[in-house]
């Protein structure tokens, strides 16, 4: 074992190091994905252990875009810090471009202008709400896989989601894991 292998990163050196927040690193550390080590009120990270994560991430990435290149994916949410979570987690993957919209009538626009291979929205959203932007979607992109982000479901609501097409959920609170699994899910079909 070189001596490089045994590096130690700071909490602050992973955070840039992967491009994440806090949060995200803090959720990596909770569901086991990057080991860490307690070091008084810090954490360490053996950067060996970092890197092998990351390189589990891209290899985890799936078949290419269908419309070319990478994955172009738009999340929409009217709440920040949900969106960056989900944009931050899903630009871990290097096959995933990631755009993102506050709102509906921004997030419409965008689809647009422009093809993507996958729709993030949240359900509850002030104005135009996610069933409604997904209705839209379709009429621009019938075959756009759509993920919606709910705090709340309800049965009424699934049942509509599913007639939508939707292909998958992301209940809050969720974990890093859950969006990128279902985002590899929904792309798989």
């Amino acid at each position: 074992m070189s001596r490089a292998d045994d590096v130690f990163l700071t909490t602050e050196e992973v955070l840039d190091y992967l491009h994440v927040n806090l949060r995200t690193v803090y959720r990596l550390i909770k569901a086991g994905k990057i080991p860490a080590v307690r070091v008084g009120r810090q954490w360490r990270f053996r950067r060996r252990d970092v890197d092998a994560w990351l390189d589990g991430q891209r290899s985890a990435g799936g078949r290419p875009s269908s419309r070319g290149g990478r994955r172009r994916v738009l999340v929409v949410d009217d709440e920040e810090n949900v969106r960056e979570l989900v944009s931050q987690t899903l630009s871990l993957r290097p096959e995933y471009e990631v755009d993102t919209a506050s709102d509906a009538p921004t997030a419409l626009d965008r689809i647009r202008r422009n093809p993507y291979d996958l729709l993030v929205a949240d359900l509850k959203m002030p104005g135009m709400d996610g069933l409604s932007l997904i209705r839209q979607a379709r009429h621009i992109d019938a075959d756009l896989p759509i993920i919606i982000i709910t705090g709340h479901s309800s049965e009424s609501t699934a049942i509509e989601a599913v007639n939508l097409g939707v292909a998958g959920y992301l209940i809050k609170p969720f974990r890093v894991p859950q969006v990128l699994e279902a985002a590899d899910k929904a792309l798989r079909h």
